[in-house]
């Protein structure tokens, strides 16, 4: 997380994203021969009412305490949404804070006993995206959705998961912006700074997407996937805090076509005929222990 550990989160996110507005999108003539995509720093300047040299400052780190004021003009000019003001607003108002205890992710009792109960496809997983415990039916719906694998990197990295999703590019941006968005300011966590620094190495996409600096909160929405023996489901996908871990619910509208799959689905998971294992959802058989 280099642009992050480097102490200057505001200015790295400030330049990022004026790269990605156009200026036919800031209202201006494209011109000829720019060196550098998006909005000069000049032309952010002049748009958001402040002087280049400030503008340049606070891009630099040399001033790090922007009034609201200025930091609502630039998010004008910068074509930020709701979320994104947010994020930029709390960029300036971060202050350093004493190192936290990072204690183990843990998944609740009641959230094992949950899981048992649903005849839907359920799990659990942790800020980083790493499985803590699942129902068999999220393993029929998808072998990767067993206790011990992380599903931003079987996202960005697995061909069968990349097939599974019939908007790949949009389901990868969605989850490493979801991913940006629940590091905050703990940039210094072990696990987030694993993952990141494996994906930086090893997804040319990771890369991409997180250079953007693109920003989501934790939400649901609706998915379309490809199952590889009931074809393709749409499905909506639930995703809700428990303690200090996620409990992500998939469930079709009822008597949808999709909702019969399903139900196909659920009796291969009773059989074991979709070849697709089992989750060990048990106190003993789980793997969050292992995640800081």
């Amino acid at each position: 997380m280099k642009d992050d550990a480097s102490g200057n989160r505001l200015g790295s996110y400030l330049r990022a994203r004026r790269e990605l507005v156009t200026p036919e999108q800031a209202g201006l003539p494209p011109g000829g021969n720019r060196r550098v995509p998006g909005l000069r720093r000049e032309e952010v300047a002049l748009l958001a009412g402040i002087s280049p040299d400030y503008y340049l400052r606070l891009e630099r780190g040399r001033d790090k305490n922007p009034s609201p004021q200025v930091l609502m003009s630039l998010a004008r000019v910068l074509q930020l949404d709701e979320v994104e003001r947010t994020y930029l607003l709390g960029l300036a108002s971060a202050r350093p804070r004493a190192p936290r205890r990072k204690r183990p992710e843990h998944v609740p009792a009641r959230a094992h006993q949950l899981l048992a109960q649903l005849r839907i496809p359920a799990f659990v997983e942790g800020r980083a995206f790493d499985v803590l415990a699942s129902n068999p039916m999220a393993v029929a719906l998808s072998p990767r959705l067993r206790p011990g694998r992380n599903r931003l990197r079987d996202l960005l990295l697995d061909p069968e998961e990349r097939a599974f999703h019939q908007d790949w590019s949009q389901a990868t941006a969605i989850a490493v912006a979801t991913l940006r968005t629940t590091i905050g300011d703990d940039t210094d966590h072990p696990r987030f700074v694993e993952l990141v620094g494996e994906l930086a190495l090893t997804s040319e996409r990771f890369r991409t997407l997180w250079a953007r600096h693109d920003v989501r909160t934790l939400d649901g929405g609706a998915t379309i996937v490809h199952h590889p023996v009931v074809g393709d489901l749409r499905l909506h996908r639930d995703k809700l805090p428990l303690d200090d871990v996620i409990l992500v619910v998939y469930y079709p509208d009822r008597n949808s076509d999709s909702d019969e799959k399903l139900r196909l689905l659920a009796s291969f998971a009773d059989t074991g005929s979709a070849d697709t294992g089992s989750a060990d959802t048990t106190e003993g058989g789980r793997e969050d222990a292992r995640h800081t």
